[in-house]
């Protein structure tokens, strides 16, 4: 896999700047060898009935990881897009906690990539949810 071209920094400054509407709900806790750990601040917003984290919510988190996990490889590339997904949801995330998204690019091509996400509520073992996603990378000058 090629080396990294944003760290951290870079790519909260894009989320910011390019997905302001988002960005706040986001950290990025560490940049691995092969993606990226992200952090959903989970809030009142993100709840379902019952109290647990609704699901567009989790989608969200795996779309974000890796969607950075790209971007860190291949730079701002804005017009990256998701063109496949799925998660499964395998257990209740645990109430009033935050969740972590780890994400690793299995493949980094010239037009896509394709990761995975788990996604554990914080300091928790357990998956709480599964994500594959594929991005398409326009074509660059």
């Amino acid at each position: 896999m090629q080396d990294r071209v944003m760290d951290g920094e870079a790519l909260a400054a894009f989320l910011g700047r390019e997905f302001p509407q988002v960005a706040a709900d986001f950290a990025i806790e560490e940049l691995t060898a092969d993606g990226i750990v992200m952090r959903l601040r989970v809030a009142e917003r993100h709840l379902r009935p019952g109290g647990t984290v609704s699901g567009p919510s989790l989608f969200a988190l795996a779309d974000v990881a890796v969607y950075l996990a790209l971007l860190s490889r291949i730079g701002p590339v804005a017009l990256a897009v998701t063109t496949s997904a799925s998660v499964d949801f395998l257990r209740k995330p645990e109430a009033g906690r935050d969740l972590i998204g780890a994400a690793r690019l299995l493949k980094l091509g010239r037009r896509l990539a394709v990761g995975d996400v788990l996604i554990r509520s914080e300091g928790a073992a357990a998956v709480v949810a599964r994500a594959s996603m594929t991005y398409a990378i326009p074509p660059r000058p």
